[in-house]
């Protein structure tokens, strides 16, 4: 059988678990939330008839739920004598500024798993003090995994290499910054090292136990690459917004091969929302993200997450206002309509009285929706399907804003390509309201992660502090020694091997970056971005950033054709991965690459 024919991509979501193959078979199975691979079995076992792929293409939500859901493992951290608390400090920033009951999330490392070492490097990276390594504490009983993460180790690893080896030697399960996040402000690279180490035992052992599904099974990263599952399951902080990125360079090649280079992707699941703009058929990038009020700088795509699904649960809050999420059902009981003793109203519930679900439609492992059982519920919430539609549309409407006019780019540019499974439910009524170009519903929408999953690259990403802000000399041999470098991470000797390089940059006196190609690229950035640039101002470069790519041996616009038809609204198209409601004075076309056009009717 051709080695394409023998890849497959796995895609877990709250509620389903979807499988495709190289040949476009989809397969879509209730998602086992108390053991996430047990779905992943069956999803890879049932889609190739019991065959074992060649290669398992997995996205993982595993870091994400145990980080959210606070079930990581117990973690002590080593750090430089006199940070042991910049943990709590933090930022001066808070989680919402006119909120006074509003609090960071505590710690992952409890005061008493905080230890100290001497020892001492200047921000050059120059030693001022040696670390000594009988000078180690000794790690508390009941510690899974420790943290070190040492003062400027960005710039020398050196002593953390001397700690971790001590700690090692010991028979603890290590992670050091340099590893994990080798870049300046200490708060944010303790944080990220120390959410490493909390997810490691439990990501290693889920890993671990796919390992022999396939003949190699490799993981989505959060940078929407994919990197060896051994490499995943060291480093699984990299793993954390990595469902999230699957199906967004999907969904943006299918609308660059529609004519529209930039767009929003739009993911509706059963439980969140992703949104992530695209610039010339690139998803935008970001350098870090918060996680659950944590920190994460970690190369990632600048996706934009909102607590909105199918399922999510619409209520009345005790003001009288009408609520949607966060809380979801999931899929376990999930909506009412699924008849498997889910009570709360939902989304999906709203959908299905309102009639942009159409009455009877089955569900995979669900059957038949229940309209009376959704209806009922709404009753009992005392909630509207109207009124939950419009909240639940509000809040998303928010969220493309997010990415597209707060970075400075109109969205009547922009099309809004739709996937999920509910992600076309709600897609012409979010352009309509911001006016944008069009909608893009791609083949086989309700499963496209799995499909990015599917078609994803092979990749690796590197990122150094640069020592000197101002002083750009060496700047190019620098990139061009770190392109070097990340092609040799990747293994990569081949002409096939795409290698970017790209500069961390802000005007002196600015607290946050700009990511551009070039020093010369920053000021058009920045005005872009906040309508103003600053020509005389001295540049800063903070960081430098290389990335290699190894496409996969297929594309998505090489999957089987999807047969599609023309529909004028009011229309409910039923496929049978998503449903696409078509309102009135929209019509939907056939376009490239098995795409579903939607645009409004000129009266």
């Amino acid at each position: 059988m051709p080695v394409r024919a023998m890849r497959v991509g796995v895609d877990s979501g709250g509620t389903f678990t979807d499988a495709v193959t190289a040949e476009g078979r989809v397969v879509k199975v209730l998602s086992t939330p108390a053991d996430p691979g047990q779905a992943v079995r069956t999803g890879v076992g049932t889609v190739l008839g019991g065959a074992r792929p060649a290669v398992l293409a997995h996205g993982t939500t595993v870091a994400t739920n145990a980080l959210l859901e606070r079930r990581g493992s117990t973690v002590a951290l080593v750090t430089t004598e006199g940070f042991a608390d910049v943990l709590e400090i933090g930022r001066q920033d808070r989680p919402s500024l006119y909120d006074q009951w509003a609090d960071r999330p505590e710690p992952l490392v409890a005061r008493r798993h905080r230890l100290e070492v001497g020892g001492r490097l200047g921000p050059d990276g120059d030693e001022l003090e040696p670390v000594e390594g009988g000078a180690v504490p000794a790690v508390p009983d009941g510690v899974a995994s420790v943290a070190v993460c040492l003062l400027h180790a960005d710039r020398d690893p050196a002593h953390e290499q001397a700690v971790a080896a001590v700690l090692r030697e010991r028979g603890h399960d290590v992670t050091c910054s340099f590893e994990v996040s080798p870049q300046f402000r200490e708060y944010e690279r303790t944080v990220t090292t120390v959410v490493n180490a909390y997810l490691r035992p439990t990501c290693r052992a889920y890993l671990q136990a796919l390992a022999g599904v396939a003949g190699e099974v490799l993981v989505m990263t959060s940078a929407g690459g994919l990197v060896p599952v051994v490499e995943g399951a060291e480093l699984p902080a990299r793993l954390l917004l990595a469902r999230a990125a699957a199906g967004v360079a999907a969904a943006a090649a299918v609308a660059a091969a529609n004519g529209f280079g930039d767009a929003v992707t739009f993911d509706m699941g059963g439980t969140s929302t992703d949104v992530c703009l695209v610039r010339d058929g690139r998803p935008e990038p970001a350098g870090d993200r918060s996680v659950g009020g944590h920190p994460v700088r970690l190369p990632s795509l600048d996706v934009h997450t909102i607590g909105a699904g199918g399922g999510s649960i619409a209520r009345v809050d005790p003001g009288g206002a009408l609520v949607v999420g966060p809380g979801s059902a999931g899929a376990v009981p999930g909506p009412a309509c699924y008849g498997r003793g889910g009570t709360e109203a939902t989304v999906t519930d709203a959908d299905l009285v309102a009639g942009r679900l159409a009455e009877g439609v089955e569900l995979p492992g669900i059957g038949p929706l229940d309209v009376n059982a959704a209806r009922a519920a709404l009753e009992r919430a005392g909630v509207d399907a109207p009124g939950v539609l419009a909240v639940v549309e509000a809040s998303m409407e928010q969220a493309v804003r997010t990415v597209s006019v707060a970075r400075g780019v109109d969205p009547a540019r922009l099309a809004l390509v739709a996937f999920g499974g509910a992600g076309p439910l709600h897609a012409c009524a979010l352009a309509e309201a911001l006016g944008m170009a069009a909608v893009v519903v791609p083949p086989r929408a309700g499963v496209l992660s799995a499909v990015g999953l599917l078609c994803g690259p092979r990749q690796a990403d590197l990122v150094r502090t640069w020592p000197t802000p101002t002083d750009h000399a060496g700047l190019e041999v620098a990139l061009g020694a770190l392109a070097t470098d990340v092609r040799r991470v990747l293994g990569a000797d081949d002409d096939g091997v795409e290698v970017s390089t790209a500069l961390d940059c802000r005007y002196a006196g600015q607290s946050h970056e700009l990511r551009v190609p070039s020093v010369a690229a920053f000021a058009d950035e920045h005005e872009r971005r906040n309508g103003y640039a600053r020509p005389d101002a001295p540049v800063e470069v903070i960081a430098l950033r290389a990335t290699a790519q190894r496409p996969a041996p297929l594309a998505v616009t090489d999957l089987a054709p999807v047969v599609r038809r023309p529909a004028t609204g009011p229309a409910v198209v039923a496929e049978a991965d998503c449903t696409i409601w078509v309102p009135e004075g929209w019509r939907a076309e056939p376009g490239e690459a098995g795409a579903l056009v939607l645009r409004r009717v000129r009266s």
